[in-house]
């Protein structure tokens, strides 16, 4: 039973085309923020509630999960909430001191809604609790520490689905081909293996991903592991600020509204129906179908945002003939992200 039914308070009700307008008719603006902590919480629906309460008071947005093993967000902020966010943040038990991971490049726009969801993990990696201690991570290296690791020739990984490694990475990387996290702990166990002795860097968004498989990887037997501090999100202010060496090329892929933000100026991915240099992200415009992939400005208008022709004949069609092609088609793409062949 959901403890939250009946509760209005606690859930939303708005439409998402309400939400949208109520969105684009702010007149202030909204700083993105992300965070995690692995934390042993003992009640994650209390905690879920607590913060949907003070945070929906603050009129934050986002979407964060809360498990017993901790805590994972993404939002954004009203900038005049700002100062109560944080004096709400270091007055909590489970939150107080931990490192804010500001956006990149921020419009404001990154969250339509508060989401606040009771899951089993706050990364879901397909092992069982008590199969490692994820408490026993390797060692943060700002990046200056980082640069210099990798110029003397490190093992490094992205622990980043290939969808998102596509579009922007580290000089030299090993990106792994899986789609999920839980399919990348394994796969990069086996690229790595015979290398326990070898220096290992992991780095991916904000760096939840990466303390976890530190972990994962020091009980496989790997003595030198190694993750980037703040993920790419912190790299980037960190070289801005100390001028250090850039080495990531492109974008890091976000998992909010606006896809992608930029660290570097390299493009290295294309579009996925023409091949040009591109790498913007966009969801199919057939609702019914919403596969994620790269489409350039040219290919977007000529196929009115669509992955297929299938799509974009239901995009034109007319209300009879959208029946007619949905029982046909029934828009479930086997794949979660269009890959070029």
């Amino acid at each position: 039973m959901d403890p939250n039914k009946g509760r209005t308070d606690l859930i939303n009700r708005l439409s998402p085309e309400e939400l949208q307008r109520k969105l684009d008719n702010e007149t202030f603006t909204r700083k993105t923020v992300s965070f995690y902590r692995y934390v042993m919480v003992e009640n994650p629906g209390e905690l879920r509630n607590q913060l949907f309460k003070a945070w929906k008071e603050l009129d934050c947005l986002g979407r964060i999960y809360v498990a017993n093993e901790g805590i994972n967000a993404q939002m954004n902020v009203p900038a005049h909430n700002w100062d109560q966010f944080v004096a709400f943040i270091q007055s909590h038990e489970y939150l107080k001191d931990i490192p804010f991971k500001i956006a990149v490049e921020d419009d404001g726009k990154s969250f339509l809604k508060l989401q606040i969801k009771v899951r089993q993990k706050i990364v879901a990696d397909g092992l069982n609790d008590d199969e490692f201690d994820v408490t026993n991570v390797g060692n943060h290296l700002d990046a200056k520490e980082w640069n210099q690791a990798m110029d003397q020739g490190a093992l490094v990984v992205d622990m980043r689905n290939h969808y998102e490694s596509e579009v922007g990475k580290f000089e030299g990387a090993i990106t792994p081909k899986a789609e999920t996290f839980s399919e990348e702990l394994p796969e990069v166990l086996e690229i790595l293996k015979g290398k326990q002795d070898e220096k290992v860097l992991l780095y991916c968004t904000g760096g939840v991903r990466c303390e976890k498989t530190s972990a994962f990887l020091k009980h496989h037997g790997f003595k030198d592991v190694n993750q980037l501090l703040g993920g790419i999100i912190d790299y980037k202010r960190q070289v801005d600020q100390t001028q250090e060496e850039n080495k990531f090329q492109g974008k890091n892929f976000v998992f909010d509204n606006r896809l992608g933000e930029r660290i570097s100026d390299e493009v290295i991915s294309t579009c996925h129906q023409c091949g040009e240099t591109c790498d913007t992200h966009v969801n199919c415009s057939n609702v019914r179908c919403n596969l994620l992939f790269i489409q350039c400005n040219n290919c977007g208008t000529t196929n009115h945002g669509a992955c297929s022709d299938s799509c974009k004949e239901y995009i034109l069609a007319t209300p009879e003939r959208k029946i007619e092609l949905e029982n046909i088609h029934q828009y479930k793409p086997n794949k979660r992200y269009f890959k070029m062949a």
